[in-house]
């Protein structure tokens, strides 16, 4: 047993959980202070919320780098500097601090003189984020996720909060948020500087938007500015990724060449609306969504594309937010035409408890198990089971709550996983028969 799970047995878990994030502060300061506290010899841009950040964040350091900036990224999928990017294997949003500040020193070495961050809520109520002077902070959006690690949503709103509180002291003292978000006024606030943006409110607006099932097309709006914005990933979240990253390139001074070549160049991110093509006449996609709000989104983007047969898979992960587990059953049920249920990051939780929960929501609005609700325990089979399902060029089977992680976590250890790979290998096996 570890020491931190011996202090937790043995302290009142109020206590812990009072003393943990000072715990954590100590140890990253020390790994920082090591490594030279990297990140101070660059500017630093992080961004944050429950939806977005991901394909946000990308989408910023792609326009610097399109224009000119040496940038280095580091996100949930991706890191890396100017076009020397790889993988990300952690099964993290943000990295453990030795090893973010391992890359951070890197940067800085190679002749990194921004950065872009990809911050979770976790990272920022660790103070993982230690020594990054960020200078402008940029809110998606704040919805219900991640409860059973900070207990009430006003703590985690508060946790996503504190990257605006460091932007507030440094460079640029920039905030960006999403004005359509109810914790907009409250986060622009906190930072001496601050930008908005939205579909329909904002600094920066979205006009003559057209989406169809693999990008978007839209005019974003500024006053009297006007960029012409095309985006290769589906749906009007995207749109709104876009708007933030618009609005940050607005206010680094990028022109509007930049910033519309900058955002045209984006090819979209692992796992996030991924289409997989085997010559298949039915349609296959495979999305992050683990929220209920990313599920809403994620539905009411593919929803409108299939006239056929939606099949849709996912789980939900053990020790994680379980009040949302019959939320995502219900949201499914109300916009999929089948539904399979399965291991999501199990780990040492039954699995069966975990679908049965899930279920509940699906039933609630009308599915029925055997027919049009499944549960399958094992991921592979389940995708392999809703593949079977659909058939027409009208169908469509998405897998949800995975997207771009190589590795599935369950009760007897860690094992690779690569989900596009394993619906790909459905399919052809499918064309096969």
């Amino acid at each position: 047993m570890s020491v931190r799970k011996l202090i937790k047995k043995a302290i009142p878990t109020a206590v812990f959980d009072r003393l943990e994030p000072y715990a954590h502060l100590g140890e990253n300061v020390i790994i920082s202070v090591r490594h030279g506290i990297p990140a101070k010899r660059m500017r630093c841009i992080g961004v944050t919320g429950t939806n977005g950040k991901t394909t946000t964040t990308n989408m910023i350091f792609t326009m610097l780098r399109e224009a000119g900036y040496n940038v280095a990224l580091l996100s949930s999928t991706t890191y890396g500097f100017r076009d020397d990017l790889r993988q990300q294997v952690n099964h993290m949003t943000t990295d453990p601090t030795p090893v973010m500040q391992k890359k951070l020193r890197g940067f800085a070495e190679a002749g990194a003189e921004w950065v872009v961050v990809e911050a979770s809520s976790h990272a920022l109520a660790q103070y993982r984020v230690w020594g990054l002077p960020f200078e402008i902070a940029v809110m998606t959006n704040v919805t219900h996720e991640h409860l059973d690690y900070h207990k009430t949503f006003e703590r985690y709103r508060e946790a996503k909060r504190r990257l605006f509180r460091i932007a507030a002291k440094h460079g640029m003292k920039l905030g960006i948020v999403n004005a359509e978000d109810p914790a907009a006024e409250l986060f622009a606030r906190t930072t001496p500087h601050s930008a908005s943006y939205g579909l329909n409110k904002g600094d920066v607006i979205a006009q003559d938007v057209v989406l169809d099932s693999e990008s978007c097309h839209f005019t974003a709006v500024a006053g009297g500015d006007t960029y012409d914005i095309k985006i290769r990933m589906p749906g009007e979240f995207n749109v709104q990724n876009a708007l933030a990253a618009v609005t940050v390139g607005r206010q680094l001074g990028l022109s509007k060449r930049q910033i519309e070549e900058g955002l045209a160049a984006f090819a979209g991110v692992e796992g996030r609306m991924m289409r997989i093509d085997e010559g298949q006449k039915f349609m296959a996609m495979i999305d992050y969504a683990g929220t209920p709000d990313a599920f809403e989104r994620a539905f009411k983007t593919l929803r409108p594309a299939v006239k056929g047969k939606l099949v849709v898979v996912f789980g939900s992960p053990a020790h994680r937010d379980k009040l949302k587990r019959p939320i995502q059953g219900e949201i499914a049920g109300r916009y999929a035409d089948e539904i399979v249920l399965t291991e999501e990051d199990d780990r040492d939780e039954p699995g069966q408890e975990i679908m049965a929960q899930m279920a509940d929501g699906a039933e609630k609005v009308g599915k029925v198990k055997d027919k049009t609700l499944f549960l399958i325990g094992n991921r592979q089979e389940a995708i392999e089971f809703a593949v079977s399902r659909v058939s027409g060029s009208d169908d469509m089977v998405v897998t949800l709550g995975k997207g771009h992680e190589k590795t599935i976590e369950r009760v007897d250890g860690v094992y690779p996983w690569n989900e596009a790979e394993v619906l790909r290998t459905a399919i052809r096996n499918r064309l096969k028969k």
